[in-house]
C-alpha cells in the first residue's frame, strides 16, 4: 500500500530515540536500537495528503479521536520528534504560511474565554491551590509545585524593587495570585486586568472576603483601553495571546501605562530559535489566536517601544518541570474529566500538556522573564543583581 510505503518513510526519519509502531494491517517495525521509549499503534489509515497539509493538526486529532494510540512515555515521544531534524514537526516539506488571526478586542476576548472559561472548577482539579496557570520558579529540587508558584511571583516583585505605597499593574492577572501577594507583603496599591469572566468573579470574590478593596484592584477590560499611569507593569503568559501583528503595538502599551522610569516584568513563551511561532492544532484547540515570538522580536519590539532592557532570564527547565507536575495531577484526576468532560477532551488536554512539556525538554520553545525600564536601564534600580536574590531570601524563595 503506497499509504504504507510513505508513513514509513515519514516514520523513519522522525525518531532519534528507538520506538515501535503497528500499522493498522498489524504489521510491527521497530525504529531504532535497544528498548523503544514507546510504541505507536495506528488503528486506522490517516491520508498521507493530511499529513502534508497540516501534520500536528492531523496528528494531534488522530490522537484525540483515538485513532492513534500510544503506549509508553508520550512526552519523551514527542520530544524526541522535536529533536529529530527530518522529523514532521521540524521538516520544511511540511511547513505551512502562519495562519493569520484577527486580534479584535472582540476576538480576543472571545478566545481568552474559550480557553480560561472552561470553569474555575476544571483548573482546581489539577492547578495547585494558588490556582497560579503558568511557569512556575523551582529555587529548590525539593520545592512542590504550590512552592514554586510562590517563588515565581515573589521573584517577579523582587526583580522590580517596588516601595511601599507605589502602583503596580498586572495585565492577564489569572486568578489574581501576583496582585494579592504585591498588595498584601509588598504593600503596593495593584491593579489586576482580565477578559475571563470566571478569574474576574473569582478575583472580585476574593478582593471582597479579604477586605481589600482599597489595595486590589480587578477590571474585565482589554489592556488596550487602560489609560491610567503605574509604576511597575507585570504581565506573565500574556503577550503568546496578543499575535504577531500587536507585538508591537503590546509593548508600546507598557510604555505608555508605565511612569518615567518606571519598570516592567514581562513573562511569556519564547523560542530562541527561529521558526514560525504557531502550531496549527493548538490554535484550534486550545489557544485560539496564539503566536510564540522568538527572542529576537521581543527585543526588536522592546526597542520600538522605547523601553530598555535590565534583564533577561531564560526558565525554560522551570516550565518542562511545571508541565510534568501538571501532567502527574491531571493523570491522577483522569476519571473526573472524562466523566464530565469526555474521554476526546481529556486526549485533547493530555497531549497538549505532554507536548508543551516535550517542546521545552527539546528547546523547541523556551520561557523568558524581560526585565525592562521606561527610560534609561536601571535608572531605579541597584547596581547589580544582588539584590534580587536579597530579596528571594527575605520574602522565602528558597
Amino acid at each position: 500500500m503506497l499509504d504504507k510505503t510513505i508513513y514509513k518513510q515519514i516514520l523513519n526519519a522522525s525518531f532519534n530515540a528507538p520506538i515501535d509502531v503497528e500499522f493498522w494491517d498489524g504489521e510491527k517495525v521497530s525504529y531504532g536500537d535497544g528498548e523503544p521509549i514507546a510504541k505507536i499503534i495506528m488503528h486506522e489509515v490517516i491520508p498521507v495528503k493530511d499529513i502534508m497539509s497540516h501534520a500536528s493538526l492531523t496528528f494531534g486529532e488522530a490522537y484525540m479521536d483515538g485513532k492513534i494510540e500510544i503506549q509508553g512515555d508520550l512526552q519523551k515521544l514527542v520530544t524526541t520528534v522535536y529533536n529529530s531534524k527530518d522529523s514532521f514537526l521540524n521538516s520544511s516539506k511540511f511547513a505551512k504560511l502562519v495562519p493569520k488571526h484577527s486580534h479584535t478586542e472582540k476576538k480576543s476576548k472571545a478566545d481568552v474565554q474559550s480557553h480560561y472559561d472552561i470553569g474555575n472548577d476544571f483548573y482546581e482539579k489539577w492547578l495547585d491551590p494558588t490556582m497560579t496557570y503558568s511557569c512556575a520558579y523551582f529555587a529548590s529540587e525539593d520545592d512542590s509545585l504550590e512552592d514554586a508558584q510562590w517563588n515565581k511571583v515573589r521573584h517577579i516583585l523582587n526583580k522590580l524593587n517596588a516601595k511601599p505605597g507605589e502602583k503596580l499593574l498586572d495585565i492577564g492577572c489569572g486568578w489574581g495570585i501576583l496582585i494579592f501577594t504585591a498588595a498584601k507583603e509588598y504593600n503596593l496599591e495593584a491593579t489586576g486586568v482580565t477578559l475571563s469572566q470566571q478569574q474576574y468573579d473569582f478575583v472580585t470574590k476574593k478582593i471582597e472576603a479579604e477586605g481589600l478593596q482599597d489595595r486590589v484592584h480587578i477590571y474585565l477590560e482589554d489592556y488596550r483601553e487602560l489609560k491610567d499611569k503605574y509604576d511597575h507593569v507585570t504581565s506573565v503568559g500574556m503577550f503568546e495571546h496578543v499575535g504577531k501583528e500587536n507585538l508591537e503595538a503590546y509593548f508600546e502599551q507598557i510604555n505608555h501605562l508605565l511612569v518615567e522610569n518606571g519598570t516592567a516584568l514581562i513573562h511569556g513563551i519564547t523560542g530562541q530559535h527561529n521558526g514560525a511561532g504557531v502550531d496549527a492544532w493548538i490554535n484550534k484547540y486550545i489557544f485560539p489566536g496564539g503566536y510564540v515570538p522568538n527572542i529576537a522580536e521581543n527585543v526588536e519590539h522592546i526597542m520600538h517601544a522605547s523601553l530598555q532592557i535590565d534583564d533577561i532570564e531564560p526558565l525554560r527547565r522551570h516550565y518542562q518541570k511545571t508541565l510534568e507536575i501538571w501532567t502527574e495531577n491531571f493523570h491522577n484526576v483522569s476519571e473526573e474529566v472524562i466523566s464530565r468532560y469526555g474521554e476526546r477532551f481529556y486526549r485533547m488536554w493530555d497531549l497538549y500538556l505532554q507536548s508543551c512539556a516535550a517542546s521545552f525538554e527539546s528547546g523547541n520553545i523556551d520561557v523568558v522573564q524581560y526585565l525592562m525600564t521606561k527610560g534609561p536601564s536601571g535608572t531605579d534600580l541597584p547596581m547589580t543583581r544582588a539584590y534580587m536574590y536579597q530579596a528571594d531570601t527575605k520574602h522565602g524563595v528558597k
